[in-house]
């Protein structure tokens, strides 16, 4: 056998290499796919108008579903959640648990954005009335980072504590209470809330769509360019 002939390739090498780039730009084209049908979804359900279902431990929760919630604020554990940009601006998210019956995992109430200013925050702008409170908002969750580096919060702070990018499970450890999985999001005109302007955030579905058709063209192409060299090689 000459160094020529072993050296050169097998010839279903470059096939089997394409079908595999194939597969995955189809997977590609069909992830985004899913995407853009999932933030549809989400979107019908944001733009749902059926009334505030009475919030009760245990019942199951939608996406976005227009709740009323009712309990007793916890302003001694409030949480802040930095870097989150309104308008330009950076600000924070507070929020603060609404106790309900002993034994009850609290719920997390999203009150709005306020502007960080200063170096410190004014803590008499949290404030909130003492007694049993009813609230009306949407179910949420809490904002999630593209990338998460580090823990959420940072050790030995004094309340109402920073945090950055959260788990359920990390705030849960700070306040010392089992938390709802999902967050109340503070509906516009209820009182001691602050900017509110919730939405599904994101991409839209069309723009996965168009993702979705280029994985897929892409896919074809290359499709294409193995037969057409398959039946090449095989009639030359």
């Amino acid at each position: 056998m000459n160094e020529k002939s072993k050296n050169k390739l097998p010839s279903w090498l470059p096939l089997l290499v394409g079908a595999l780039f194939v597969a995955l730009f189809a997977g590609l084209g069909g992830w985004q796919l899913d995407r853009g049908l999932g933030k549809r979804v989400e979107q019908q359900l944001f733009r749902d108008d059926t009334g505030h279902a009475r919030w009760r431990n245990g019942m199951a929760v939608r996406p976005f579903q227009r709740l009323e919630a009712t309990g007793y604020y916890d302003d001694e554990r409030q949480v802040l959640l930095d870097n989150i940009i309104a308008n330009g601006r950076r600000g924070y998210y507070v929020i603060t648990p609404l106790a309900g019956p002993d034994g009850e995992p609290v719920l997390l109430v999203n009150r709005g954005w306020i502007e960080k200013t200063g170096s410190s925050l004014d803590v008499a702008r949290l404030e909130v009335p003492a007694g049993q409170v009813t609230l009306r908002g949407r179910a949420g969750a809490l904002p999630r980072a593209g990338m998460k580096m580090g823990a959420g919060f940072e050790p030995g702070q004094a309340w109402p504590k920073l945090a950055v990018y959260p788990s359920s499970d990390e705030v849960a450890a700070e306040i010392g209470h089992e938390v709802q999985d999902f967050v109340l999001l503070m509906e516009q005109g209820e009182d001691h809330g602050f900017l509110r302007e919730w939405a599904p955030r994101e991409i839209g579905p069309a723009r996965h769509f168009g993702y979705a058709l280029q994985w897929f063209a892409m896919a074809a192409v290359l499709s294409a360019l193995l037969i057409w060299n398959h039946r090449k090689r095989r009639f030359s």
